[in-house]
């Protein structure tokens, strides 16, 4: 069965902090801290159970063995050496059944209480910190929000009027090119085109308004943002610098021997607590959730007319009815164009080379780049050099 195909990636950057609505991952962060303190209480409760088990296995192993081991006929020094066997085992009974109070009644007991603390509600609106850095944010971006779809709407409008404008363009064309219209007729193509062309330049005046507004008004809309997140991650630079104490004192009661063997397993845990860095982690949200992800910023997005792909039959060097072009003219580039063909050209916009053979009925040109490659181009794509 074959597979699905896959959608394409979502462009990052459209994912990124400034783009209108995407404040929402920094304002959830306060839920998501929430709960990593409700998980952080209902993993050790759990690790407490666990403790208290083992202390209770111990206990019960060392009774049972030292009940046994009195009734053998033991002496002297073998007989000292169980019972140290039995009364090391309950004083770490009694170790891990001191751990297990203190994870319960101390540690999370002082999980509890500082979170009441850090987070209160807001009736009917969830924690109050959410409800504000919502209702900042969603402030500070409306005027660019605004401005931004006003924009979108000039672009789409302009690009709407480049359509019209090359369609009054080929229509021109075709009726230059054909001997039975009267001049009358042909004028009214003409006169068509020139004011299909005023009105893109009145929909390219509107654009270019409606970003010079966006772009002034970026500076002014970035301040604020920034002014708001950084509240956040203040906020959020006290809870990490809280739940790194936290671990700290958890692992301390934990940290139950000075083996050095139990010592090296614990060492690598304290290192790596000890590594826990409120800068770090702030940087990293900043520049994967925040105002240090990469951004499109609106610019103009010039319109470039498409090419027709109609049915071609590959046609061979000096095979054509086309007429062929002495020493050929002269062409540059308007676009880019990317060859899809084998004997398709590609090059860039602006790039000058020669055009050697006239275009043909499907609106394609044959010509020679600078390298010396052979092949052909749409013919609207380039324009004669004076």
């Amino acid at each position: 069965m074959a597979s699905l195909p896959k959608e394409p990636p979502e462009d990052p950057k459209k994912l990124s902090f400034w783009m209108p609505g995407n404040y929402v991952r920094t304002v959830h962060r306060t839920d998501q801290s929430f709960q990593a303190c409700n998980d952080l209480t209902a993993c050790f409760l759990e690790r407490a159970k666990v403790e208290k088990q083992y202390a209770q296995q111990l206990s019960q192993w060392s009774t049972k063995w030292k009940t046994i081991v009195d009734s053998r006929p033991l002496y002297g020094s073998l007989m000292k050496a169980w019972q140290c066997f039995f009364t090391s085992t309950e004083r770490l009974s009694a170790l891990h059944s001191s751990v297990s109070q203190s994870l319960v009644a101390e540690e999370g007991q002082r999980i509890k209480a500082w979170q009441k603390e850090t987070f209160p509600k807001k009736i009917f609106c969830g924690f109050k910190e959410s409800h504000e850095n919502k209702s900042s944010f969603s402030r500070a971006q409306q005027p660019w929000t605004k401005k931004l779809v006003k924009l979108e709407k000039a672009r789409e409008a302009y690009h709407k009027a480049c359509q019209r404008e090359q369609a009054a363009i080929d229509k021109e064309k075709q009726a230059n090119d054909n001997p039975e219209l009267s001049p009358e007729k042909k004028q009214k193509f003409t006169d068509a085109k020139a004011k299909l062309t005023e009105e893109k330049e009145k929909m390219r005046e509107r654009y270019e308004k409606g970003l010079e507004d966006v772009t002034t008004y970026t500076p002014r809309y970035m301040e604020e943002m920034e002014a708001i997140f950084e509240q956040s991650q203040e906020e959020e630079r006290k809870r990490i610098s809280f739940l790194k104490q936290a671990f700290l004192s958890i692992h301390r009661h934990l940290d139950i021997t000075n083996n050095e063997s139990v010592k090296a397993v614990y060492s690598e845990l304290h290192d790596t607590l000890m590594a826990i860095s409120d800068q770090e982690d702030l940087k990293w949200w900043k520049n994967s959730h925040g105002p240090g992800m990469p951004t499109d910023w609106p610019k103009i997005q010039e319109w470039v007319p498409p090419v027709k792909k109609l049915k071609r039959k590959k046609r061979e060097k000096g095979k054509d009815s086309r007429p062929v072009m002495i020493g050929g003219v002269k062409v540059k580039a308007l676009y880019d164009y990317t060859g899809e063909e084998g004997d398709e050209l590609s090059f860039k916009a602006g790039e000058v080379f020669l055009k050697v053979e006239e275009e043909d009925d499907q609106g394609w040109c044959r010509g020679v780049l600078s390298g010396g490659k052979e092949g052909f181009y749409p013919a609207n794509y380039v324009e004669v050099v004076e």
